[in-house]
């Protein structure tokens, strides 16, 4: 690790710490080769299911939704590890542990030379620089616009001044992808992975990466396979779910609940003085607490549905980048249709009636 005073690069630098040595993968050939060797090894892989929940006892016992959700079947267990972005299980509190965070990434085709490293700022509003190779050419890769989920009036904002930057600092630069992200940030700047509840040795937790999941995630696998087997790493206890170090984040959880709280009572007050109809590539939620209704117009189609979060009941809030329903209390994610993108919910948002909107006829409004 060094101090470097310089940098070749086109926007402003004024000195940074830099990193030698350092790898760039493409994460999917790698979750393929993880795949291949599962297999090989015995194991499976179902895509498409979805835990809705798991009951204690010897075996454990996992109620699964199939791909088509037409059905759904129990799966028998003696160890469960819920590595779900965050977990889908209440029990051990770990939503009042994490803060979920959305960010925004554009993919641009850029004449002339490319910034080669990898570059991350470390004042705000944050960006991050790489390239990607790709069969069409290289492309630059500008990430940033983070916020809590569900607390962003206008997402979409984020995506334009993304874009905007990189063509101000690369004269010539063409958008061709655009696509979002959604990490956890622990109480503690640690991550957690081990048994939810002190004590419990058979369902097992990996969250809280907080947008390091490449190095984080495998050292999460690496610490709960010695747990379960029987092996011994000194420092995978850093990486407890339960542990004194918590008490470092005290202050920080406080906040982060406080805020949640703000946000639950919010959520059912504000819709109050809501009116109208949403216009394309947007959403809406009106009417008074007893009668609360989130309205969407996506691709023409106006969609209705409950807003009431069925994880803890919040109050969802439309994110226009995204184009989707968020939950601003732990996270939660669901398409216009109201259909689970994210949890810890383990179900969709209640709907409530579909048709085509006769004022939206111009297409998709998303970026």
């Amino acid at each position: 690790m060094e101090w470097v005073h310089d940098a070749d690069v086109p926007f402003p630098f004024h000195g940074g710490v830099r990193l030698p040595d350092q790898a760039q993968l493409d994460p999917v050939p790698l979750l393929d080769s993880f795949v291949a060797e599962l297999e090989h090894r015995g194991g499976s892989v179902a895509q498409g299911a979805r835990v809705r929940s798991v009951s204690i006892g010897s075996p454990l016992r996992l109620t699964v939704d199939a791909a088509d959700r037409s059905a759904s079947r129990t799966v028998t267990a003696e160890h469960c590890v819920l590595a779900t972005g965050i977990p889908i299980l209440d029990r051990g509190g770990f939503f009042a542990k994490v803060s979920p965070h959305r960010s925004y990434c554009v993919a641009l085709k850029v004449p002339g030379d490319i910034t080669r490293a990898m570059y991350l700022s470390s004042d705000s509003p944050t960006r991050s620089i790489r390239y990607a190779p790709t069969p069409d050419g290289e492309r630059l890769i500008v990430g940033g616009g983070g916020h809590t989920v569900g607390r962003a009036d206008h997402a979409a904002d984020a995506v334009s001044e993304l874009v905007h930057w990189a063509k101000q600092h690369y004269p010539g630069a063409v958008q061709t992808h655009n696509w979002s992200a959604q990490d956890y940030s622990p109480i503690d700047e640690l991550p957690y992975a081990g048994p939810i509840l002190p004590g419990t040795r058979h369902v097992w937790v990996a969250t809280g990466f907080d947008k390091w999941g490449l190095t984080n995630g495998i050292a999460a696998a690496l610490a709960l396979s010695g747990q379960i087997l029987g092996g011994h790493m000194s420092w995978a206890r850093a990486f407890a779910a339960w542990s004194p170090h918590e008490l470092s984040g005290l202050t920080t959880a406080l906040q982060h609940n406080l805020e949640v709280g703000y946000q639950m009572a919010k959520g059912w007050v504000a819709p109050l003085a809501r009116h109208g109809d949403p216009a394309e590539g947007q959403g809406l939620v009106t009417g008074p607490p007893w009668n609360l209704r989130a309205d969407s117009v996506v691709d023409g189609v106006h969609r209705t549905v409950s807003p009431v979060c069925p994880h803890l009941g919040g109050i969802v809030n439309w994110n226009d980048a995204d184009c989707a329903w968020e939950c601003p209390l732990h996270g939660s994610r669901f398409a216009p249709d109201g259909t689970l993108l994210e949890g810890p919910a383990t179900r969709g948002l209640t709907p409530a009636d579909t048709h085509v909107s006769h004022h939206a006829r111009g297409g998709s409004a998303r970026p």
